[in-house]
């Protein structure tokens, strides 16, 4: 009866986490995809202006992700997320008052602070909570996000589609409008979630944010799993950059690489649960190193495809590792992090994932540009092979 009541407990904290993930992430891109082109664009911004808007986000995560985990450890999870829902529910509206493209970067500066938040303190919440299945538990919770994910930009087209004769910048509005809307439950859930005792509120002292860092990159083992999400998200940021760029040039048209797109994210939904519950049976270290070989050896070839067939396959293979590695990596760092580290872990995970998701566009874009796409994607492979090597000799047992 005691097992009962505690599991029943657990699984509706699960279910409430993985709800709070699909709604703040179906806003979140929802103000994005596709409209955040489209809107920048009708503002007057030029492509250059539209590259800057596009690259705030993510540069939010790459600052505030290890801080925020650092803070969460000392001042308590809850709060931290409290935060995070009340500026899923605010940012929206910021968009409404725009009228100057510029404006745009803080404003999506500030909505991507919400996201940096949510990322590494959920993950700490669901290892801590769930010690014996987190593979499973933070694999679950990924497949809420994304089916936000997958959802969001058909509902942001609808909508600017439906609206599209309307005056001025009507259409746009109603979707930062809708995305306000959709962010409401996600403030909502986190006030219901009770899952902690917070420590009391304080001052943090800088040594605090130095020793979290200095604690998690001269561990070799946690060390090494970040440069393998950075290397994954390097290789899917070249993957969705220019992807749909190969395919335009082989005479296939831009819904082909929608369905592409769209059957990638929907095999990573479905299978992060059941690599997650693998990688609690199995060492992840394993599950680790094949997830990343299948993921680079997928971009080695995306040259030599030739059919929509090829394609697709190569998408479902690129998709299958992602899931292995990605879901192996986190519950990884659970397993070796220290319990009063377990934020810091988690944000500085996300930190260099961002990194590398950043980068990878850029540093592709430039080898593709003097040597062709082949040389480009080779890139992605070469860098993933040698974080496998480095990952191998770092988390090897002495």
């Amino acid at each position: 009866m005691t097992e009962i009541r505690s599991v029943v407990p657990d699984r509706r904290a699960m279910y409430i986490l993985s709800l709070i993930g699909f709604f703040a992430i179906f806003s979140t891109t929802l103000s994005k995809n596709p409209v955040l082109p489209l809107f920048s664009q009708a503002l007057g911004a030029g492509d250059a202006v539209i590259g800057v808007i596009a690259a705030v986000s993510p540069l939010a995560g790459i600052l505030f992700s290890f801080p925020v985990g650092v803070l969460s450890d000392h001042l308590g999870r809850r709060r931290l997320l409290i935060a995070s829902g009340v500026i899923f529910l605010s940012a929206p509206f910021f968009y409404l008052l725009i009228f100057n493209p510029l404006w745009l970067i803080p404003v999506r500066f500030f909505h991507g602070m919400a996201t940096a938040i949510l990322g590494p303190v959920i993950a700490a919440m669901i290892a801590e909570r769930f010690p014996e299945n987190t593979g499973e538990m933070l694999g679950q919770y990924s497949s809420a996000t994304l089916i936000g994910r997958s959802l969001a930009p058909l509902v942001g087209g609808a909508i600017i589609s439906f609206f599209v004769f309307y005056p001025s910048l009507i259409s746009y509005r109603i979707v930062y409008l809708a995305a306000a809307v959709v962010a409401v439950p996600v403030l909502l859930l986190i006030l219901l979630y009770r899952g902690e005792n917070a420590g009391p509120l304080k001052v943090l002292p800088f040594s605090a944010f130095r020793t979290s860092f200095v604690a998690f990159f001269s561990n070799r083992k946690l060390r090494a799993t970040a440069f393998v999400d950075m290397a994954t998200y390097f290789a899917f940021g070249a993957f969705e950059t220019f992807l749909p760029l190969v395919l335009l040039s082989g005479g296939m048209g831009a819904y082909q690489a929608g369905i592409l797109f769209a059957a990638q994210t929907l095999i990573i939904a479905l299978t992060k649960p059941f690599f997650g519950r693998i990688a609690d049976q199995i060492d992840k270290r394993i599950q680790i190193i094949i997830g990343l070989l299948i993921l680079g050896c997928s971009v080695a070839v995306i040259p030599f495809a030739s059919s929509f067939a090829a394609f697709l396959l190569v998408s479902a293979l690129f998709a299958v590792g992602m899931s292995l590695s990605t879901v192996a990596t986190s519950a990884y760092t659970a397993d070796i992090a220290k319990k009063e580290q377990m934020g810091a872990s988690m944000g500085a995970l996300s930190s260099v994932m961002d990194i590398g998701h950043s980068a990878g566009p850029l540093v592709t874009g430039i080898i593709i540009a003097g040597s062709g796409y082949g040389a480009g994607f080779l890139a992605s492979f070469l860098i993933t092979a040698v974080v496998c090597g480095f990952f191998v000799l770092s988390v090897r047992d002495r």
